[in-house]
């Protein structure tokens, strides 16, 4: 008896930590293993931040497909798209836009030809559960993430940028206030991340707060208005004019440290302003490299 209690003090080990590490596993945050994706916060974005968009595409020889299924469906029915004039009106020729709120029509063959020679796909803004609806589970989201395995890029805006992440933040269709509704799976282009959008012009900050408390192994990222974050792998830039905010739950619980310098807040999260860098999977701020110094010239 005694030896079969120590096998079974073994097994338990093993087993808790087998299952400490399947935790672990799934606590970690990764970007797109190919290709790129632009997250936008909404508003009015710059052109530094469409720039970005178009040259990860391809430049003027890019292939974009506008999805403005988030939107509301008088402005889509009224057959024009502010995002195909103007990525045309930066020289941009082959834009197609792409809209269904059909999941079966999004399954098939004819509806999903035009994302088999894009270089770019471009989300637009509006409720994040509409895109949820029309796409999850269907040939379109299968062909979306080949247009990353090809190397293209991902964008989008506002519920463009929320639907990016695997958990699906404001996707409640009674209204945007609730934040765990009834549609709760994005497109899961990051895994492990719950987005938000408009974060301090609607004075949004402090709502992932609660969110990350409530599922600690999401990863929480807020972007303003004109500001974008350009994701590579599990490497983040910010690019705009304002801010991103990082909610981690060790620094949320006063476990973790919150980089110094002009965007430290001594709270449950903190800002990256534009250039600066961050590693999803070890959630943390890459430091600036400064230039290497001069050699020091002494006299002949």
């Amino acid at each position: 008896m005694k030896r079969l209690s120590n096998y079974a003090l073994l097994l338990l080990l093993v087993l808790t930590a087998g299952s400490a590490t399947a935790q672990g596993q799934a606590a970690t945050t990764t970007g797109p293993e190919k290709g790129s994706l632009l997250i936008a916060g909404g508003g009015k974005l710059g052109a530094d931040i469409w720039a970005r968009f178009i040259e990860l595409a391809g430049g003027a020889s890019a292939n974009i497909v506008v999805i403005p299924t988030a939107g509301e469906d008088s402005a889509i029915n009224a057959g024009r798209s502010f995002e195909k004039e103007l990525l045309q009106n930066l020289g941009v020729q082959q834009v197609t836009v792409l809209h269904t709120r059909d999941p079966k029509v999004a399954n098939t063959a004819e509806f999903t030809a035009p994302l088999k020679k894009a270089t770019g796909i471009w989300f637009s803004g509006g409720r994040q559960w509409k895109i949820a609806d029309a796409y999850l589970h269907t040939l379109a989201e299968k062909e979306f993430k080949a247009v990353l395995q090809r190397g293209g890029v991902i964008g989008g805006t506002s519920a463009g940028a929320t639907i990016q992440g695997s958990f699906l933040l404001r996707g409640d269709t009674k209204g945007n206030g609730i934040l765990e509704g009834d549609h709760l799976q994005g497109l899961d282009l990051i895994h492990k991340v719950a987005i938000d959008q408009h974060i301090l012009r609607r004075n949004r900050q402090f709502d992932l707060v609660g969110v990350i408390k409530k599922h600690p192994e999401l990863l929480g990222i807020g972007i303003d208005e004109n500001t974008a974050i350009v994701v590579q792998k599990n490497i983040f830039e910010v690019i705009g004019s304002s801010y991103v905010a990082i909610y981690d739950i060790n620094q949320i619980n006063g476990n973790g440290k919150s980089p110094t310098g002009e965007y430290a807040t001594g709270g449950p999260f903190y800002f990256l302003g534009k250039g600066q860098k961050f590693d999803l999977q070890q959630r943390k701020v890459i430091p600036a490299t400064r230039p290497a110094a001069a050699p020091l010239k002494l006299g002949n």
